[in-house]
Formats: C-alpha cells, sequence, structure tokens
C-alpha cells in the first residue's frame, strides 16, 4: 500500500504564523525647500506653513533658517504651502504655492522663489523699480568680488614668483652643481628669473587691467617688468601705483615703498643718479620701518652698477639708518679704494679718508663675513693691523 505525503497542512501552519520584526507603514511625509526673497538672496527668517483652506488657517508650520532653508514633518495630503514674513498678519501671506502634496515616507521638495517674474510682476511699481536698482547693485558687487577674489588669487602665486626668482642663483646650483660652470650658472640662474617675472608681468596686466585702483597690481607689475629689463613699461607701471596712492582712502606705505625704491633702482641701472637718489629717499620717506632695506638696496645697486661715488654716498645714508650691517660698511669701503694714490716721497699707498675705518668697521662686525678675506688683503697692502676699535657715526 502506498502512502501519500502532502504538504499543504505544513504550508497552511507556516502561512498562520504571525509575522514578527516587520516595521509599520509610515504615517506621515516630509517636506523641504529654499526661500529667496525677491532681491535674490536667501530669505533668513520667517515661516512656512502647510494650509488645507487655502491658507487661512496653518495645518502645519517650520522656522526658516538663517540660511533660508527649511525642513518639516506632515500628514499626507494636498496643501497651500504659504510664506510669512515675522511681521505678516496671521490672516495675509507673502507667497503660497497651490497643490502640493505629502506623500507617506516620501520628502517633497518645495522652494519658494520670490525673485520669479510672477511675483514681482504683482509688486508696486516703485517696489519694482527699487527691486531692479537693488539687483544691478548685488551683480555688480558680485562681480566686484569675484575679481578680488581672482586677484587675490594671483597675488599668492606672485608673492611666490617673486622669492622665486629672487633665489634663482640658488636654485641654479642646485639643479647644476655646485661643480657647473659659471657660464652655465649664470644662465639657469636668468632663465629661472625669466620664466618667474615673465608669468608675474601676465597675470599683473591682466589683473591691473581688471582692478586699476589696486595699486599693489601697478607696484608688481612693475617689479616684475623691471626683472625682465623692459625699463620704459616698468617705470609706467611704477608711477601708476604711486598715482593711486595718492588717491588712496588709506594709502599702503609697503606699495609706496616698493613702487619708489623700484624707480630708484631703474634710474640708478640706467645712469640717473640724481633721479635714483631722489626716489630710494622717497622710498625710506613713504615707509620709514623699511628705510634702512631700501637705503642698502641702493648702495649695493650702485655697487652692481661700478658707480663708486653714488656707492659710498648710498653707503653713508645707510649706515646712518642701520648703524649695524657689516655690508654697509663694505661696499663704502670699496667705492673708496679706488681712490687710493701713492706718497710720491714713501711710495706707499695712500687710502682715501674713511676707506681703512670703514673695512676695520666690517672686521669688528662680521669678522668671519664673506668679504672678510678681501678686507683683510686690502688692510694689509696699506700695511694696517686689524683694528676694531672704530666706532661708526652717530645716526643724524
Amino acid at each position: 500500500m502506498k502512502r501519500t505525503l502532502s504538504l499543504l497542512p505544513g504550508l497552511l501552519a507556516l502561512a498562520l504564523l504571525p509575522v514578527y520584526g516587520q516595521a509599520p507603514a509610515p504615517t506621515t511625509g516630509t517636506i523641504h525647500g529654499h526661500v529667496t526673497n525677491p532681491s535674490g538672496a536667501a530669505q533668513s527668517v520667517g515661516v512656512v506653513s502647510l494650509s488645507n483652506d487655502g491658507g487661512h488657517t496653518s495645518k502645519f508650520t517650520f522656522q526658516v533658517n538663517a540660511a533660508g532653508d527649511y525642513t518639516g514633518t506632515a500628514a499626507p495630503g494636498s496643501y497651500t504651502v504659504v510664506f510669512r514674513q515675522p511681521d505678516t498678519p496671521p490672516d495675509k501671506m507673502v507667497d503660497s504655492f497651490e497643490g502640493v502634496k505629502i506623500v507617506a515616507g516620501q520628502d517633497t521638495l518645495q522652494d519658494i522663489d520670490m525673485s520669479r517674474k510672477a511675483f514681482i510682476d504683482k509688486l508696486p511699481p516703485e517696489t519694482q523699480k527699487a527691486l531692479e536698482e537693488m539687483r544691478k547693485h548685488n551683480s555688480e558687487a558680485l562681480a566686484a568680488n569675484a575679481v578680488i577674489k581672482n586677484v587675490n588669487a594671483d597675488l599668492k602665486v606672485v608673492v611666490q614668483d617673486i622669492k622665486d626668482a629672487d633665489a634663482a642663483h640658488a636654485t641654479a646650483v642646485q639643479t647644476l652643481g655646485a661643480s657647473a660652470a659659471k657660464a652655465d650658472i649664470a644662465a639657469k640662474e636668468q632663465e629661472i628669473k625669466t620664466a618667474k617675472y615673465t608669468e608675474v608681468e601676465a597675470l599683473m596686466t591682466r589683473d591691473s587691467a581688471a582692478k586699476p585702483d589696486a595699486s599693489i597690481l601697478w607696484a608688481q607689475l612693475g617689479q616684475a617688468e623691471s626683472g625682465l629689463k623692459k625699463y620704459d613699461e616698468a617705470t609706467t607701471a611704477f608711477k601708476k601705483a604711486l598715482e593711486v596712492e595718492t588717491t588712496a582712502k588709506k594709502p599702503s606705505p609697503d606699495v609706496q615703498g616698493l613702487a619708489d625704491s623700484g624707480l630708484g633702482e631703474i634710474y640708478a641701472r640706467t645712469g640717473k643718479i640724481p633721479e635714483a637718489n631722489d626716489a630710494y629717499d622717497a622710498a625710506a620717506k613713504a615707509n620709514p620701518p623699511r628705510a634702512a632695506f631700501y637705503l642698502k638696496n641702493e648702495a649695493v645697486i650702485f655697487f652692481q652698477t661700478n658707480q663708486p661715488d653714488a656707492q659710498v654716498a648710498a653707503a653713508d645714508k645707510a649706515i646712518a639708518a642701520d648703524p649695524t650691517s657689516p655690508v654697509l660698511y663694505y661696499l663704502k669701503g670699496n667705492g673708496l679704494v679706488g681712490k687710493t694714490t701713492m706718497d710720491d716721497k714713501t711710495h706707499k699707498l695712500v687710502a682715501p679718508p674713511g676707506c681703512l675705518e670703514a673695512y676695520q668697521k666690517y672686521l669688528e662686525l662680521a669678522p668671519d663675513g664673506p668679504y672678510a678675506a678681501d678686507v683683510k688683503g686690502i688692510l694689509a697692502g696699506f700695511s694696517q693691523t686689524v683694528d676694531t676699535t672704530y666706532k661708526a657715526s652717530k645716526k643724524k
């Protein structure tokens, strides 16, 4: 006799077992959105309400935060979404949207954009005109802010480029090795400087055209063009920086000093010594805390361009500003030593007044400095021993 097994009762039993852990069906939905005021900016105050009687009463109300956003939970249904400002009467509304549906378990996005044409067209003509003016002003402000943002980003690049140009010699040595030929190192140094100053020139040419009332842009442009030996263009840029500074509400001593000293360098390198002196003096006057820096650079530039008389005069001015800088005494001695004469009777070398004293002072301040060996050799040539009792003249 065959036995037949039936699975039906067992399946029925399983079907009748209670189900545990199943989440209940959602009974609410959520809504969120962003509120924009008529000017196009975020509306940072007010409330958004859901009404099922056309906005007369509020069923659910949500606060608008400082960013203009709102969010909330509500029962399913079709609502009028209403926006009210804090001072809007309960029976009035600022803006509304009909037929917004809240679905259980779902999120609804409903923005409230009061800058839309349909809303603006309902406003009084004088209000519409005021909004148009406000939008124009905001648009101009946003454009100006965008320019400033770009300019500030470019200035960061420029500052680094100028630092890299100043360090070009060390970079060239590191790249080629200390044993490389001097000519190769010099060529690499010039290559680095040209690349950096060219980038600065391009950035500042663009930015000074976009924001011509920013003196720093003209000053940095002049610095780049001077580095590229475009002296006429650099002179124009530096003078433009100073011109802008004359009308600035808050003049910048740093920019004035940079522009004046930049002009001073150009004049010094092109043999215009009186103009160079005046420009460097103007830089020191415009920015007193940096006076010693400008005047030292003046002496260095005259040294580089082989103008010893101007070099000595500049070194004296710089020493008066900073009597503790060793290189200034070296520059003074170096500028004077070329005027050495020979005594007809003794046939000994006679140094001009102040020359040996300046060299002695250099050794006093920097006995192991980079020029110490040269200075000692020069003093020996004059049969001088190292004397560290020389005192710098007091600053006048």
